[in-house]
């Protein structure tokens, strides 16, 4: 993919993430206007922008806490602190991103935080699953996101559609308490108001799925450039894939079905994976910065989770 497509792609998910922003400050602004009037709007819009401007700190912290990471330190993940190192001076982040290590046998990585100060948390089952090329590609993968201030803007959809959800829940609300007055005719009920009130959740939260897609694709483009190798991220795709694929069939039967596209978190795997290899093509080869690996990558983890009774990974 040459630097034309690229910068194409890339002015083409600025306006669709500006876009599907101003949608859902619209539908939360709109649901405050139909229940409280002028106030409700404006209070509605107030807290979408300073949930913007606030840093959620006790979020990262929260979610850090829930899938039970512990910070790696430099002595127990020396590579993959020496990684998030070289993909934070590219990215140009003024501090490391902290690894944190969580006892699952799930193939997943997240990020939190913010630029300044933020952490990359990888699962027991990727640093067992991907060789060393393929978890450089995830980091870079986590650490665009970082870059991008993509956790500020996904936990403003997040605050947003929670918002518009809890108006429309006051709504329903307010019409339960209302039916004594509407059956004796002393009120009138505004129809189309109140069926765009009771959508509004759903509308929102489909406007949220297809901004963390189309982040989604951006942080994909970003992590190729940053590590000067699309194919890594994208075999680490294939092979996420392959094994999320059995867990699935496993637990779910059937599981396979093709859902409707608006309805992913995520964009097609097959999709991601073939813009990589697009980008690849016109990519000149590169190494991570490292020497193969065994084990999980030179960091000391514990041994292979093991369930307990309450159903917590020790």
């Amino acid at each position: 993919m040459n630097g034309t497509i690229a910068n194409r792609h890339a002015v083409a998910n600025l306006m669709q993430t500006v876009l599907l922003v101003g949608v859902l400050l619209a539908l939360s602004g709109l649901a405050g206007y139909l229940l409280f009037g002028r106030a409700g709007l404006w209070g509605a819009l107030g807290s979408g922008l300073l949930a913007l401007i606030l840093e959620p700190a006790a979020a990262s912290r929260m979610t850090l806490a829930l899938y039970g990471a512990r910070p790696l330190g430099r002595h127990e993940a020396p590579e993959l602190w020496r990684m998030l190192a070289t993909l934070a001076d590219r990215a140009g982040l003024p501090a490391v991103p902290v690894p944190h290590y969580v006892p699952s046998p799930l193939v997943n990585a997240f990020a939190v935080g913010r630029r300044q100060s933020s952490a990359i948390a990888v699962t027991d089952g990727l640093l067992r699953t991907l060789d060393a090329r393929e978890v450089f590609g995830v980091l870079a993968h986590e650490t665009a996101h970082i870059a991008h201030g993509d956790l500020r803007v996904m936990g403003l959809a997040d605050f947003v559609s929670r918002m518009t959800a809890l108006l429309a829940l006051s709504g329903q609300i307010g019409l339960l308490l209302s039916l004594p007055a509407l059956l004796l005719g002393e009120a009138a009920v505004n129809w189309p108001a109140l069926l765009l009130l009771a959508f509004s959740p759903q509308l929102a939260l489909l406007a949220q799925l297809g901004l963390s897609r189309v982040r989604e694709f951006d942080a994909d483009r970003a992590a190729a450039e940053l590590t000067g190798d699309p194919e890594s991220l994208a075999r680490a795709l294939v092979h996420i894939e392959r094994v999320s694929r059995s867990w699935r069939a496993w637990l779910m039967p059937g599981w396979g079905n093709p859902e409707p596209s608006w309805l992913r978190t995520h964009p097609a795997t097959g999709e991601r994976i073939g813009r990589l290899r697009e980008m690849a093509l016109q990519a000149a080869p590169a190494a991570w910065p490292g020497t193969a690996l065994s084990g999980p990558h030179g960091a000391a983890v514990p041994p292979r989770p093991r369930w307990w009774p309450g159903g917590l990974w020790r």
